[in-house]
């Protein structure tokens, strides 16, 4: 087992790396590496770099293995490497650059201060997310980019997992720009869908729905789902919303999906549940991004998810692992 002291200073080292691999990504330097090695001057000229300065990174970014040295001063892309590419299926180039936004950079700067006080340094200083990306449109684009990314292997997880026999209509509740809701109507032919979301963000996933051909198995509805959602359907899609509001928001949130549906219809929350032990867990980490960035959100376990429902005349009925760290949680009328 590692000493205690090598834990704890592996972790303080993590910034560096980190912060190599936010430079690699802001720059473009997988891109350029595509097509084999460069020499050090070259890829500087080719990112909009200092030479020097990026050497020194390169020599950090050696160490993890994620380029390798070829030549004199010449650097090539491993396979590792390789995800930083921004045409690659899977890359991870826009979720280190998310993490590495000026505001989520001073939000986890600031978490000792949002522990002190329990409430968010970042919503202090910014005001709420959503409200920041509307006055910041190049950190909505890169924030975009992160949800997109970060929804692909959760939606294949979804199609591949979930057996959605006997769901004519689905309601994708706060569907964003549509991704989800597309990529399970292609799945399924026989199936229509809705996706319900603030007026701003439903005019671009009419775009979206009508890019995929769906225009006629689909709509976009606006409204607030703290008021009501559409009903009628028989299944009511959640995907990475309850985690942003506190309990009693949440079950609001819920009681209103439980009075639209269907007699027999179902709730799937799309989150990551966190486990009850000590093991590391991507929704750890997640989870101290939610307590920087917002007053209120959260991860929670299997069974605080239960309890929600509970409140809301539900019953949590299945709990489907989805990989990336996920998990749907699909819950039925009491």
């Amino acid at each position: 087992m590692p000493h205690s002291d090598d834990l704890l200073w592996g972790a303080v080292s993590g910034i560096s790396r980190f912060a190599a691999l936010l430079t690699m990504a802001e720059l473009g330097v997988a891109d350029q590496l595509a097509d084999g090695p460069l020499d050090t001057e070259e890829l500087a000229e080719r990112c909009g770099a200092h030479a020097p300065s990026l050497r020194r990174v390169l020599r950090e970014l050696a160490s993890m293995g994620v380029v390798r040295r070829a030549g004199a001063d010449g650097f090539d892309l491993t396979d590792a490497g390789a995800v930083l590419r921004s045409d690659v299926p899977g890359s991870i180039r826009s979720s280190i650059r998310m993490l590495g936004e000026d505001g989520f950079w001073y939000a986890m700067g600031r978490l000792p201060d949002t522990v002190r006080t329990g409430s968010s340094a970042f919503v202090a200083k910014y005001g709420q997310l959503y409200e920041y990306l509307a006055t910041n449109p190049d950190s909505a684009r890169i924030f975009d980019a992160y949800m997109t990314a970060r929804a692909i292997p959760l939606t294949e997880g979804l199609v591949k997992r979930y057996d959605f026999a006997g769901v004519g209509t689905l309601v994708d509740v706060a569907g964003g720009r549509g991704h989800i809701l597309a990529t399970v109507l292609h799945a399924h032919p026989d199936m229509r869908g809705i996706l319900y979301d603030l007026d701003h963000v439903a005019d671009g996933a009419r775009k979206l729905l009508a890019a995929e051909g769906l225009a006629d198995r689909a709509e976009a509805v606006a409204g607030d789902f703290f008021a009501s959602v559409p009903a009628g359907a028989d299944a009511y899609l959640l995907a990475s919303v309850i985690h942003n509001w506190d309990d009693g928001d949440a079950v609001r949130i819920l009681r209103n999906v439980r009075h639209a549906m269907n007699p027999g219809g179902r709730v799937l929350v799309l989150e990551v549940a966190l486990p009850d032990d000590d093991a590391p867990h991507l929704g750890k980490d997640l989870d101290l991004r939610m307590l920087a960035i917002f007053d209120g959100a959260l991860e929670r376990s299997r069974e605080e998810y239960a309890t929600l429902f509970q409140q809301a005349d539900l019953e949590l009925v299945e709990v489907i692992e989805l990989g990336a760290g996920a998990s749907l949680l699909e819950a039925r009328p009491v």
